[in-house]
């Protein structure tokens, strides 16, 4: 179920920058989701660990720092990413675990106690390589998704394709697509630099997935559309019969650089939105 009003989304402790929470502007009327980056299922060496998930964002993301923040404003939730592209050198991969069920047994637990150290509101999904037989993916992270959210352990779960790994992402969506609230579509790796382009990978992103779940997406200092010209394809996508319920930004961590431009214009871009 979509969450009232509109949705930041917002990357943050994935580059080994200093970030902190406080610096990022947040408007008090938009419902502000950090995404911290990233709890991996690997020691520190890259092995995998049977779904012991293990924080490696930033040492500044603190339990405390996400306790303050959450408490200034009631709009604000955390969420932890799974996996992202690489731990160090080594390029992470989902595997398919000898056992699932020992798999999401461990993954639940583990995760459990993220949330409860973090006060974590949810996860969002981000394995970026495959196997060429990855069936289990779809199984083991629906059924851990669904899991953690009949026992209350998270309320939100996303989920973060880029062009490449379309097809197991969407044979997770049509299984178990009644608990994923938004798909964090990765549009920058879709190699689209003008709004009509844009348009164009929006409208086959939304057909493949829901397209009210869809949020359109920008990398700063990065890849696809840059500068005001992802903005023109906003009012583009409005402009076409889509509702911009959000906007996923990718990252802070680039952001401070240029004093949060992408994020205070997108949330103010939300915030006169007519669609609602």
């Amino acid at each position: 179920m979509l969450l009232d009003g509109k949705v930041m989304m917002e990357y943050i402790g994935a580059t080994g920058v200093p970030e902190k929470f406080d610096q990022v502007p947040i408007e008090e009327d938009i419902n502000f989701h950090f995404i911290i980056s990233f709890a991996i299922d690997a020691d520190p060496s890259g092995n995998p660990q049977n779904g012991t998930f293990s924080p490696y964002w930033v040492p500044s993301l603190t339990p405390d720092s996400v306790a303050a923040i959450k408490a200034s404003n009631p709009n604000i939730k955390a969420l932890a990413s799974l996996s992202g592209w690489s731990l160090g050198d080594k390029v992470l991969s989902w595997y398919n675990p000898v056992d699932p069920q020992l798999w999401i047994s461990n993954a639940f637990t583990s995760l459990k106690s993220l949330a409860t150290t973090y006060q974590l509101d949810g996860i969002d999904i981000d394995y970026e390589n495959f196997p060429k037989h990855n069936e289990s993916f779809a199984y083991c992270i629906g059924e851990l998704i669904t899991l953690l959210k009949n026992q209350s352990v998270i309320s939100i779960a996303t989920i973060a394709p880029f062009h490449t790994t379309t097809i197991p992402y969407l044979d997770l969506f049509n299984r178990y697509g009644g608990v994923i609230d938004y798909v964090n579509h990765q549009f920058y790796t879709d190699k689209v630099k003008t709004p009509r382009g844009y348009l164009e990978a929006f409208r086959l992103r939304a057909s493949q997935f829901d397209k009210d779940k869809v949020l359109p997406s920008y990398e700063v200092n990065g890849r696809g559309i840059q500068g005001d010209a992802f903005f023109d394809a906003l009012r583009l996508l409005e402009a076409n019969g889509f509702d911009v319920n959000g906007v996923m930004i990718f990252s802070a961590d680039a952001s401070a650089s240029n004093d949060y431009y992408y994020e205070r214009k997108s949330q103010a871009f939300l915030l006169n939105s007519t669609t609602m």
